[in-house]
């Protein structure tokens, strides 16, 4: 059976509301970039870095948007009182 065929089949059994998520969650998906090929080929090699990046995978997989530099910068300061240092 076809990829296609078999999403069909279980999309037709969700109710309306769970099909409303269905469609968000592959707006989400559309609008998510790529991988670069140099995330794909990351081996990381120390435990603390397997686990690291572990924690990250399962993170992305969950649909957890990840913070860009400037937005750590910002939580970090919020985090120890609003203090930022320019």
């Amino acid at each position: 059976m076809g990829n296609e065929v078999e999403l069909l089949e279980h999309w037709r059994q969700l109710t309306p509301q769970k099909q409303q998520k269905v469609l968000e969650f592959v707006e989400l998906l559309k609008s998510e970039p790529e991988t670069t090929p140099s995330e794909c080929d990351f081996v990381p090699q120390t435990p603390l870095a397997k686990k690291l990046w572990s924690i990250r995978q399962r993170a992305i997989a969950a649909g957890l948007q990840l913070l860009n530099e400037d937005e750590i910068e910002v939580e970090l300061a919020e985090r120890r009182g609003g203090f930022r240092e320019s």
